[in-house]
């Protein structure tokens, strides 16, 4: 599995490396912009969740664990789709569904599921008899959570779509092979190596703001409320818009770099290695 995470890994930043430069721009206006990779990656994820979906060996996993306020989520090395939904409540629930073509194949790659001090880790199980790292797609692993929103949300190694509900706390993605969507972030987050589109909701920013990079796709960063920060964008395929109010670029747009105040300015939003354009917008 940890094979695995590498080759995601290594694909988005291939992928980053040699998009062409282009311009950034600054537009308020509004529109629909197509993104040839994003609707690849998209049709993959279709394909995969179909044959997933006609594989005849399943197993499941439903148990049900208590969390203090804040407690650290982690979640690593899932070979399929994680959907994380969140509720005021202090208990969080783990569903996992694995599928198989074969038996023996179900007998291999099998989710831990671990209570620490801190919180809760979720991750794939590694496979050290394995000669070939492409087993483990013989395994679809589906994890969905019901979680508490006051914790802190860490996942990594995903090969598929992330979908996060509101979170109370900061949110750490990284090496996600799909879509990510996450309806709430609060305090800091930091996004990077995402094989596919992001969009996510920023609730307050604290002190050290936001960091997005390494992105294979367009990015939307959505904003709950009135917005004071300092936007730094550089090395992105793609044209900043903004429907955001109060925004006054700063210094000369070019190819390598884009500077505005949002606001009286404050927390830092850097965003970098963009293969899409970056729009930033209230909460709808």
């Amino acid at each position: 599995m940890r094979s695995t995470t590498a080759y995601i890994a290594l694909f988005a930043l291939a992928a980053l490396v040699f998009a062409p430069p282009a311009f950034e721009r600054l537009s308020a206006r509004t529109g629909a912009n197509v993104n040839l990779n994003s609707f690849v990656a998209h049709a993959q994820e279709r394909r995969n969740r179909d044959d997933e979906d006609n594989w005849p060996e399943r197993d499941t996993f439903d148990q049900n664990y208590q969390l203090a306020p804040g407690a650290l989520v982690k979640v690593s090395g899932i070979n399929g789709a994680v959907t994380v939904e969140t509720s005021n409540t202090q208990t969080a629930e783990v569903h996992i569904i694995r599928s198989a073509r074969t038996r023996s194949d179900l007998e291999r790659h099998r989710v831990l599921v671990e209570q620490t001090a801190s919180g809760l880790y979720i991750h794939g199980e590694s496979d050290h008899n394995s000669d070939d790292w492409h087993d483990g797609g013989n395994v679809r692993q589906r994890v969905t959570l019901k979680l508490p929103r006051q914790i802190e949300l860490q996942a990594s190694g995903i090969n598929g779509r992330t979908l996060v509900g509101e979170v109370d706390g900061p949110v750490r993605l990284s090496g996600i092979n799909g879509k990510v969507d996450v309806a709430q972030a609060r305090g800091y987050s930091d996004i990077s190596g995402i094989n596919g589109t992001l969009t996510i909701t920023i609730a307050q920013l604290g002190e050290r703001g936001l960091r997005v990079s390494g992105i294979n796709g367009g990015v939307e960063l959505r904003f709950a409320d009135a917005l004071n920060a300092d936007l730094h964008v550089n090395g992105i395929n793609g044209s900043v818009y903004t429907d955001l109010p109060n925004v006054v670029v700063q210094g000369r747009v070019n190819r390598s770099n884009f500077n505005a105040q949002i606001g009286t300015g404050g927390a830092p939003i850097n965003v970098s290695g963009i293969n899409g354009h970056v729009r930033l917008a209230p909460r709808s």
